[in-house]
């Protein structure tokens, strides 16, 4: 049997698309959702999925943009472990342009401390990139506050709780407040023909919330290079101070004309050192 199967196919609607001009990350997660539920169907896993009492990681590569219009489908396979150290469940999901063949983007999904057994001739080859360490912040007192709300009940998935797809969109919603933060604005956007495009995201998710749940995001900057800055957004339940969740966002300004990336202006470039903190 082959490991890998395909667990979705689709397109990128226009509504999907961002400033960026490209498909917005929240929906690739979104599709990666339904992968994820049909191969923990396939794979006699769907009942620890609902249940949904473990961490999960993704470290997810996007290796080129999927644009309106784009037809895609998503292959999908439980993988070994990295270093062959079990942690818990590995899963793999990769995004193929169904017109090209080529594969333009990689998903490397954890399951922490979910001890399972899949047979030898379900687990697949990893042939995507290998996610090098990133420094956490050692301190978020740089950081300012991006997002803040309460869970909506169209952000739920098939298990009530929100979804992974819902979570991304707020963090998205800090990301943008962050870049406008250091003058990415949509005034800026429209007029220099720049903005902010991702190139790796890594998410940790450990707890869920349900309807009504409230959330806040605060965003700092981590990694500031001559294009590239690699925000970090933590989200909190505002009563406790309890993480929900945590995303590292790594990326670059776009010349949104060139499709390449473009150096910080001095002006953003001062402003983002701003938000800079301290890692480790």
């Amino acid at each position: 049997m082959e490991p890998w199967i395909e667990t979705c196919r689709g397109t990128v609607p226009s509504w999907e698309t961002d400033v960026t001009e490209h498909w917005t990350i929240a929906y690739y997660f979104d599709r990666v959702a339904l992968a994820e539920a049909a191969l923990a169907e396939e794979l006699g896993l769907l009942d620890t999925l609902r249940e949904g009492a473990f961490i999960r990681r993704y470290d997810v590569r996007f290796g080129r943009e999927l644009r309106a219009g784009a037809s895609f489908h998503i292959e999908s396979a439980a993988l070994s472990p990295v270093g062959g150290q079990a942690r818990g469940l590995r899963l793999g999901h990769r995004f193929v342009d169904s017109e090209s063949g080529e594969i333009v983007t990689w998903f490397d999904e954890h399951w922490d401390g979910v001890a399972v057994s899949v047979a030898a001739e379900r687990i697949g080859a990893w042939e995507g990139p290998e996610f090098e360490a990133r420094p956490e912040p050692t301190s978020l007192a740089g950081a300012i506050p991006s997002a803040r709300g309460r869970v909506k009940p169209q952000e739920l998935d098939e298990f009530g709780r929100l979804g992974i797809a819902g979570l991304v969109h707020k963090f998205t919603d800090a990301c943008i407040q962050a870049g406008a933060a250091i003058g990415l604005t949509a005034d800026y956007i429209k007029s220099a023909r720049r903005a902010y495009s991702t190139f790796e995201l890594r998410l940790k998710v450990e707890r869920s919330l349900g309807v009504g749940g409230p959330f806040q995001v605060d965003s700092c900057i981590a990694q500031l290079g001559n294009s590239s800055v690699r925000f970090v957004h933590v989200m909190r339940d505002p009563r406790t101070g309890q993480e929900i969740a945590r995303l590292g966002q790594f990326g670059v300004q776009l010349d949104l004309d060139a499709r390449r990336p473009a150096g910080l202006a001095p002006e953003l470039r001062e402003r983002a050192q701003r938000l800079v903190v301290p890692t480790g």
